[in-house]
């Protein structure tokens, strides 16, 4: 293995904590739960009149 500057030993310590922060960022953005609140579904203002005619 080559030898690196203590300044690279750094650099990879950090990009590497920095990953894993990020996946487990990540994992925990896409299972988190989503709460909404649930509104009533509205009726339209102007319903048509309906036809009352049997044909």
């Amino acid at each position: 293995m080559p030898q690196l500057a203590p300044i690279n030993w750094l650099f990879l310590f950090t990009l590497f904590w920095l990953t894993i922060a990020t996946v487990a960022v990540i994992i925990w953005w896409s299972y988190k739960p989503n709460y909404m609140i649930k509104t009533p579904a509205q009726s339209p203002i102007n319903t048509p009149p309906s036809n009352s005619w049997p044909w």
